[in-house]
C-alpha cells in the first residue's frame, strides 16, 4: 500500500486529465494552483511555489517524474511580475498538439518566412544567412551525449536558480519536458511561433541534442544540453534550426547579427536559451 507520506496531494491531481494512480515522495513548500484563462475545462495547468524555489528541489521533483507524472520548470514573470503570465492565467490552450507537427515542416516554413523577398537578401559570405542563404539546409544530425542528460538538467537548472534567485517553481503535468508548454498554453513566442509547432521542435531537440526543459519566463525559455557541437561545422546546422525557431537570438544578439557568428557561441554550450520580441 502506497504510504500517506507518498500520496499525491489533491490540488496536484488536478493538474491530470484522469485519475491514474500518481505519487510523489517530495514535500513541496507551499504553493497554489493556476488555471488559465480560456482554458476548454476548469482544470489549472500549473502548480506554482508562493515563494522562490528552494535550493536542490528541482532535481529532486525531476528524479521522481516517472512516479509523478510532473515535470519541474523554474518559472520568472514579466520585469519579475510573478504575475504575468502566471498568477493572471495569460495561458491558453493551443489549437493544436506537438505529435500533429512534423518538426522537418515546422522549421522549414519558419525559415521560408524569415528568407523570402521581403527579407535581407542573403547574397554573399557576410550575409545574415550564410553559408546556406535562402536554402533551408535541413536538420541538423543528431550528435551524442558527453554527460548524463539528467544529471546535466540537474546541475543547470541549479545554476539558473542560483542566476535568478527570484524565479519560482512550477509543476507541469506533462510525460516528458519538451510538452510543458503547451500543456500550460504558454504564449511567450506567439508573434513567431506557435506553441504546439514551437514544442514539436523541442522533442526533436530532446532526442537529438539531449535537450531538457529547464526555465521559462513571460517570453524566454531556457534549455539544458547534454549534447551540445563540439566544432562549428556541426553548430551551423543547429544555428539554422535557431534562427528559424527563434530569430530574435540572431537579430536582436550580440553582434555581428550573423548565422555563422551565432554558430560559434553554440560551439560547446551547456544550455541553450531564446527570447521572443
Amino acid at each position: 500500500m502506497t504510504s500517506q507520506l507518498n500520496e499525491m496531494p489533491a490540488d496536484l491531481l488536478e493538474l491530470f486529465p484522469d485519475d491514474a494512480p500518481r505519487t510523489l515522495a517530495v514535500p513541496l513548500p507551499p504553493g497554489q494552483t493556476v488555471r488559465g484563462s480560456e482554458g476548454v475545462d476548469d482544470r489549472p495547468v500549473l502548480w506554482m511555489s508562493e515563494e522562490p524555489a528552494p535550493a536542490g528541489l528541482w532535481s529532486r521533483l525531476h528524479a521522481a517524474h516517472q512516479d509523478s507524472g510532473l515535470w519541474p520548470v523554474l518559472l520568472d514573470g514579466l520585469g519579475g511580475d510573478m504575475s504575468r503570465p502566471w498568477t493572471d492565467g495569460e495561458l491558453w490552450p493551443a489549437a493544436s498538439t506537438p505529435d500533429q507537427h512534423d518538426v522537418e515542416g515546422v522549421l522549414t516554413d519558419r525559415w521560408a518566412a524569415l528568407t523570402d523577398d521581403d527579407s535581407p537578401p542573403p547574397a554573399d559570405e557576410d550575409s545574415l544567412t550564410a553559408p546556406y542563404g535562402r536554402t533551408w539546409p535541413g536538420l541538423a544530425p543528431a550528435l551524442p551525449s558527453r554527460v548524463g542528460v539528467r544529471q546535466h538538467a540537474d546541475h543547470w537548472a541549479e545554476q539558473l536558480s542560483q542566476a535568478q534567485p527570484e524565479m519560482h517553481l512550477g509543476l507541469v503535468a506533462a510525460p516528458r519536458g519538451s510538452d510543458v508548454l503547451a500543456t500550460l498554453g504558454w504564449h511567450g513566442a506567439i508573434n513567431h511561433i506557435g506553441v504546439a509547432e514551437l514544442c514539436a521542435v523541442l522533442r526533436s531537440w530532446e532526442d537529438r541534442f539531449g535537450v531538457r526543459v529547464i526555465g521559462v519566463g513571460f517570453a524566454e525559455l531556457y534549455l539544458s544540453v547534454a549534447a551540445p557541437p563540439s566544432n562549428l561545422d556541426e553548430a551551423l546546422p543547429i544555428a539554422a534550426e535557431h534562427f528559424a525557431f527563434c530569430p530574435d537570438n540572431i537579430l536582436q544578439g550580440q553582434r555581428p547579427y550573423t548565422l555563422a557568428a551565432y554558430a560559434e557561441r553554440l560551439v560547446d554550450a551547456p544550455t541553450w536559451a531564446f527570447w521572443w520580441d
